[in-house]
């Protein structure tokens, strides 16, 4: 192993006695001007000619790597050089050969000589025929011919002697002698040397024609007589066809695939494995098959159908909600829809449009009949929904517990039957708790309690298990403690109890009889002591005898199935939860900290709890850091405890009786504080799993409403019509200042024009560009957005610009007076989270690769307007990205991703999808994968699929394949049953075979139903309707209901009359499906979202400031920069840091202040601290007051508790406590006039830097006393170091020190050039790793798992990479891997100003840092091997 194993191609090292180098195309070694290739000699060894070049292949293809080449690349030069060494052997007997017949041609001069060969390369020029028909395979007439040996016998001296210099072939020049250049010139005496050496060396590949019998000297007749004795050869010619069938079997068995190319990682992210492939081309939906995977083997039967169905119905919240009533045809709703995932494979969005009825139940009431109004309905109906989609996604989740639930049931049902067979186990406990068993959480108590109580026969059952299946297992050594107890006669003292632990536990539970204890004739004690108890050595007294026995029964109670499910009820029903702060959170969670909340929380109900899951998740995330403890209690423990006690002890009145109920107390003690911690823990969990649903449920539901919103809705347009959009941002700039970039996009969503104006204010040539571009171009709206304050000024700027020249809309027919009129244009705020992540995404630069980041941020926020679905939908997995929830950040991204998806496929399939324009349009086909019963896989094969087709789509049924038109299938009949009514194709009147219906909402099976609903519209009768079937087709009815514009007909047919007729006929309800044809036939997917909402002031003021009402509001004590100093109006510009802009009036500045001019009290870019006296959120302002005994109150927070709920006594304590800390470490309050100094502690500074980018600084005071202060900067996403300055030659105790050092190596003169050349220096050295192609973005196990996989995938490359040490802010790990088989390595880089260090030697950048590793890696394995 050498430093070449980690050579890359991305730094080399000169090395002077190493001068060959590597083709970059095949990664072979170039020969040296010597001619000598890889230093290897020229050997006529073969064996040893073969070592070297295998060794050369192993320095080439092992240690130097060449990342661009691809495993395939390798495969095939490898087997290339195989074939090249194999010919070389065959062309050394060949030459051998030829010596042998041009003796022979000297002992007959009489025979005419052979031919000379031609040229090697003139087989390359006549192509491959004659290769072919030379490597074909040979029969008996050919195994003696010279005729390969014309072709394959060289003529030029051997290129492994003389390197890449070509001598002129004998008998000619060579065609391709000036084809190559070379790379230097030979000079006159070389040439003339080779020359010579050529002309004087035998003529390779010279011969004699000579036929074999010449050759031999035999005449015909001897010939004959040999070929009698000795055969012709033809019994072996089935060898040789057999060798010619295994070579070809070799080469078909090399052909690549997918996975020899590219590494499983790679295949896993572009869904090609093929796991992924079998996804792909089932005929089942793809999110059924994924959610499904691990339970597919699990197949139900009708019993436990009809169980699940009650079984959900019981578990869903929605069912304690509901009137009694109702009850039963919610269970019944369950069942049908079970039934539909099921038994029909239908997804969501299907049961939701086309079998609705089930999911709803009506109920027909008589009326009371008028004489006034005979026409009046007989009766009315009462229609209740009882599941809608959110419920229906539920029901499926559900289906997946339950099977989970039946696997685990199952797995239990079979251990016990082996048991019983094998150990004729009988445990009654088992047999009634299995069955009854509901939760995950009853089940694992009954695999503790089977594992515990038949500990030994399952020990014996796994060795025979063992046994059977060809594997041995070493039984355990010794028995456990309760194994020998219970196995023992200490047993006997746990009988005594009078009790078993499940009877106690059925008192606890109320159910059945009452089970009484009964009291031995002898004292505890004495029983212990007696002979035939005790248990030596281990048990040899009696008082440890009593312990064992308590300790046995006590354990039995905690694993007692009955016992937990007393607990786990009365947890759940009197469980209050408290907090306690750790020591490192009394410091940490001050009274601006977010987790201040519950630091002093207690007797918090878990109903409580259970409305407020964001702060229940907040508390496990500070019990995470280390800050408080979260904990779990019975209210009314005590009297809980004593009821137990009761169920557990004797009712006798005697000496006796009480001396074993202490026994049993002490015995209840014991198994209460392993329930409770056991209990603590579940419920923790089990809570935490619904607050995060509760979560994931919150984020869909916002989720959903930002999907349903149709397209900005131009003036005078129907709702759904595409607007042309003007779209503007001025960034992070200020107008007026800077640029403001603009695109103007169509309908059709093509960005036409788009460019910049420097001033929409002042600049008049800017004003008229902007007003020519409008009139010009007449968009429906215009959009504003941008990421700061100011672009408030740009909304105000384009507003008034559109007033002052009157710019207006496109104009539109009043529907009214039928006149054309135009109304002012609309100027709006965009909603901009997605064009956030847009703006720098690898998807904006392919799709606008000349435009800026602003420039596609505003194509980004015009696309929004038009069609926001489309926007979120394109985001694909970057949507976990966007905050929907506060607390969003808390719950796994694959929880959520999960949960966001399901409300993109609902409000898909709501829209539907133009098949056509999602094969022609990338854009659209982003939608594809959330269409029902589709999937990122089966959307790339249908695409696929239809390309194959011709890439249009004419109807619905031509998705299942047409051979008599020679389509294939681009879906299975499953697939296409869910997809169908989804995938939209427009309707063309002048294409014979067009379906009106295959543009509607309406499902294929439900064709024939909107035919005859359109037939009895158009009052056809039968023959009426036969005529028009014959003549232009089954969808020729429909077709003319459209033609003669009478789709309003339909309003007057009687549904009801339908809807009895399919229910008696055919079994089917159809109601609220005969309302969506009768809604569709009118007008075909029509929008169903709703306008666009525009964003209100609360959201507005979030999106530039990133500030909620929680976060900044009235009273809060903040840091503000002053940005002018108005002496004359006597106050100050101050900003906040949110980019809010602020007033700090005269009288709320200071009473001392008389004489004293402001300027001379502050400065610009001074930090203040002030406090909030009022924000105006519309005008983004607030004003601001710096009073000092105003400071003096700081903010806190409303918290809503009751009296009860928070610890005051413990608050004040800590509070005192941490006054005696301070003044015992010396920290004061420090006020340093420089714009990054924050008066906060590190805890403080960690989270302000939270939101800011890499390399931001915070200055702050140091806990370690007024001559020390503190510099935080972040390193990266929850990385910041903390640097300690030490403060030299300083005024006074309050001032900076003239002299700054950090450690004994940096000093600097001020803060300024402190955070420059120490900070942000380092900050660029961070830039620089984190920008290597080496630098992994993952945690070390990550990045150790990438070498891993990385080496196994290529076993003869060795690889290195960084990745940064959260750990220890500042230094960044470097991880090798020398080989498949090496072991993993890891060496610590440290970043200082302007360098790296590596084992305490600076490198200045990182190509030097990647040679001195490689050079000390090197070294090291130099030394190691010395």
């Amino acid at each position: 192993m050498s430093a070449n194993d980690f050579i890359v191609g991305e730094a080399e090292i000169d090395d002077e006695e190493n001068e060959d180098s590597v083709d970059e195309e095949t990664g072979e070694v170039k020969e040296r001007a010597n001619g000598v290739t890889g230093g290897v000699d020229d050997s006529s060894d073969e064996d040893e000619s073969d070592e070297d070049e295998e060794a050369e292949r192993a320095v080439r293809e092992g240690f130097i790597v060449d990342e661009d080449e691809e495993p395939a690349e390798r495969e095939r030069r490898k087997r290339g050089d195989k074939k090249r060494r194999r010919e070389e052997r065959e062309r050394v007997e060949e030459v051998l050969d030829e010596e042998d017949l041009d003796l022979i041609g000297e002992a007959h001069p009489d025979l005419q000589p052979r031919a000379p060969s031609e040229p090697q390369f003139k087989r390359l020029k006549r192509g491959h025929r004659e290769d072919g028909e030379r490597n074909g395979p040979r029969g008996l007439d050919e195994i003696f011919s010279d005729d390969d040996d014309e072709q394959d016998a060289p003529n030029q001296v051997d290129e492994d002697r003389l390197g890449r210099f070509r001598p002129e072939p004998r008998g000619g020049l060579d065609e391709f002698a000036d084809f190559i250049e070379e790379d230097e010139p030979i000079d006159e005496d070389e040439r003339n040397r080779l020359q010579e050496e050529r002309e004087t060396a035998r003529p390779r590949g010279q011969g004699f024609e000579i036929a074999g019998a010449q050759v031999s000297g035999l005449d015909k007749d001897t010939l004959e007589m040999m070929q009698e004795a000795f055969g012709d050869g033809t019994d072996y010619e089935w060898a040789l066809a057999i060798e010619d069938e295994l070579e070809e079997q070799e080469l078909t068995a090399q052909t690549l695939e997918l996975k020899d190319v590219f590494e499983p990682t790679q295949l896993s992210e572009r869904l090609m494995t093929d796991e992924d492939n079998q996804i792909r081309w089932a005929d089942e939906p793809e999110r059924f098959q994924i959610a499904r995977a691990p339970l597919k083997h699990i197949v139900l039967t009708d019993e436990q159908i009809r169980e699940e169905a009650l079984w959900i119905s019981r578990m869903m919240p929605k069912r304690s909600r509901m009137p009694e009533d109702l009850i039963d045809p919610f269970q019944k709703s369950v069942a049908k829809a079970l039934e539909f995932f099921v038994a029909e494979d239908v997804e969501v969005p299907f049961i939701f449009q086309h079998r609705k009825d089930y999911l709803i139940h009506a109920v027909k009431e008589a009326v009371t009949p008028d004489p006034h109004n005979p026409e009046r309905p007989k009766f009315t109906v009462n229609a209740e929904k009882l599941l809608n989609q959110d419920d229906l996604w539920n029901v499926f989740e559900y289906d997946l517990k339950f099977r989970a639930l039946v696997d685990k049931r199952s797995a239990l049902q079979r251990t016990y039957d082996n048991l019983h067979s094998v150990a004729s186990v009988q445990d009654e406990v088992f047999e009634e708790m299995l069955p009854a068993a509901e939760t995950m959480e009853e089940l694992q108590d009954i695999q503790d309690y089977i594992y515990f109580q038949h500990a030994s026969h399952l020990k014996d059952l796994s060795v025979l298990n063992g046994d059977a299946n060809g594997t041995h297992r070493r039984p355990g050594s010794q028995k456990s403690l309760f194994e020998r107890i219970r196995n023992g006669p200490i047993y006997n003292m746990v009988r005594a109890f009078g009790l078993t632990a499940d009877e106690f536990a059925q008192n606890a539970l109320k159910e059945g009889r009452r089970r009484y204890a009964e009291d031995p004739s002898v004292r505890p004690d004495d029983m212990a002591d007696s002979d035939t108890i005790l248990d030596p050595p281990e048990f040899a007294t009696g008082a440890q005898v009593q312990r064992a026995a308590k300790m046995m029964f006590a354990e039995e109670i905690a694993l007692s199935p009955k016992m937990r499910k007393v607990m786990r009820r009365q947890y759940y029903m009197t469980g209050v939860i408290e907090c306690f702060r750790t020591e490192k959170g009394l410091k940490r969670i001050d009274e601006q900290h977010p987790y201040y909340e519950f630091k002093y929380l207690r007797n918090q109900q878990l109903s409580d709890i259970a409305r407020r899951p964001d702060m229940y998740l907040r508390m496990l995330k500070a019990e995470e850091e280390g800050l408080i403890e979260v904990k779990i209690r019975l209210h009314g423990y005590e009297d809980f405890k004593r009821r137990l006690l009761q169920d557990i002890a004797s009712d006798n009145y005697s000496e006796i009786a009480e001396a074993w109920n202490a026994e049993r107390k002490e015995v209840l003690d014991m198994a209460l504080t392993k329930l409770n911690s056991f209990m603590n823990k579940s419920v923790k969990e089990n809570l935490k799993s619904r607050c995060e649903d509760e979560i994931v449920a919150l984020c869909r539901s916002e989720f959903s409403k930002k999907l349903d919103q149709a397209p900005f809705k131009p003036q005078g347009m129907l709702i759904g019509t595409v607007p042309r959009v003007l779209a503007l941002s001025c960034g992070a700039g200020q107008p007026g200042r800077d640029a403001v970039c603009w695109a103007w996009v169509e309908e059709s969503g093509r960005v036409l024009e788009n460019g910049k104006w420097t001033d929409l204010r002042f600049d008049e040539k800017a004003k008229d560009d902007f007003v020519e571009l409008v009139q010009r171009r007449k968009p429906d709206v215009i959009g504003v957005s941008g990421f700061t304050v100011e672009t408030r000024k740009l909304i105000v700027d384009v507003e008034k610009l559109v007033d002052e020249r009157d710019l207006r809309c496109a104009e539109y027919e009043d529907e009214e007076t039928g006149d054309y009129i135009s109304g002012k244009l609309d100027v709006v705020a965009v909603n901009d989270e997605v064009a956030r992540l847009y703006q720098t995404s690898t998807r904006a630069t392919l799709e606008h690769p000349g435009f800026a980041p602003l420039t596609r941020y505003c194509v980004a926020l015009a696309k929004y307007l038009q069609n926001p679905m489309k926007e979120y939908a394109a985001l694909g997995k970057d949507i976990v990205s966007i905050a929907f929830h506060p607390a969003q950040q808390l719950v796994a991204s694959e929880k959520v991703l999960k949960s966001l998806e399901t409300a993109l496929v609902d409000m898909v399939n709501l829209c539907g999808v133009d098949i056509n324009e999602a094969v022609s349009d990338p854009y659209t086909a982003n939608l594809l994968p959330y269409v029902c019963g589709l999937g990122p896989r089966k959307a790339t094969s249908v695409l696929k699929a239809i390309h194959t087709n011709g890439g249009v789509v004419t109807t619905r049924d031509e998705l299942v394949g047409d051979p008599e038109q020679g389509k294939l299938q681009v879906v299975g009949p499953r697939v296409w049953n869910n997809c169908a009514s989804f995938l939209c194709i427009e309707y063309d009147s002048s294409e014979p075979t067009s379906d009106f219906l295959d543009n509607t909402r309406i499902h294929p099976e439900d064709y024939e139903i909107a035919r005859k609903m359109a037939a009895d519209a158009l009052e056809l009768d039968e023959e009426d309707i036969r005529a028009e079937t014959d003549e232009g087709g089954p969808a020729a009815v429909v077709k003319r209901l459209v033609k003669e514009e009478a789709a309003d007909k339909v309003n007057d047919l009687v549904l009801e009359e339908y809807a009895d007729n399919l229910l008696l006929t055919f079994n089917q309800r159809k109601r609220a499906t005969l309302e969506t044809i009768r809604a569709e036939l009118q007008q075909p997917y029509e929008e169903l979202r709703r306008n666009l909402a525009l964003l209100s002031t609360d959201e507005i003021f979030t999106m530039l400031t990133g500030e909620t009402r929680d976060s900044l509001c009235t009273g809060m004590i903040v840091p503000v920069s002053i940005k002018r100093v108005l002496n004359m109006e006597h106050q100050l510009d101050v900003q906040l840091d949110s980019g809010v802009k602020g007033i700090i009036m005269e009288n709320e500045i200071s009473d001392r202040i008389e004489d004293v001019s402001l300027g001379q009290l502050f400065s610009v870019h001074q930090t203040l601290q002030a406090k909030i006296l009022h924000l105006s959120r519309s005008a983004m302002e607030a004003t601001l007051t710096i009073r000092e005994e105003v400071l003096r109150k700081p903010y806190r927070r409303e918290l809503d508790h009751m009296r009860d709920e928070w610890d005051e006594q413990q608050e004040e304590r800590d509070k005192e406590m941490l006054q005696v800390k301070d003044k015992e470490s010396g920290r004061a309050q420090r006020v340093i006039k420089h714009p990054l100094f924050r008066n906060f502690n590190s805890a403080q500074a960690e989270e302000y830097l939270g939101s800011q980018a890499r390399g931001d600084v915070v200055i702050r005071p140091s806990s370690k006393g007024l001559d020390h202060i503190a510099v935080t900067w972040k390193v990266s996403d929850n990385v910041y170091q903390h640097i300690d300055v030490l403060e030299l030659d300083k005024e006074n105790e309050f001032s900076v020190g003239r002299i700054l050092k950090i450690g004994r190596r940096y000093t600097y003169s001020d803060l300024d050039e402190l955070v420059v050349n120490h900070v942000k220096a380092m900050a660029k050295k961070v830039d620089e790793m984190t920008g290597h192609e080496k630098f992994q973005r993952g945690t070390k196990a990550e990045t150790e798992r990438w070498l891993t996989t990385y080496t196994e995938a290529n076993p003869k490359r060795s690889v290195y990479a960084f990745c940064i040490n959260p750990k220890y802010p500042g230094y960044f790990h470097l991880c090798f891997k020398a080989g498949q088989h090496a072991k993993l390595g890891s060496w610590p880089v440290k970043v200082v100003p302007l360098a790296f260090e590596l084992q305490n030697n600076p490198y200045p950048d990182m190509r030097a840092l990647c040679n001195g590793f490689k050079l000390l890696f090197q070294n090291m394995q130099g030394g190691g091997r010395r």
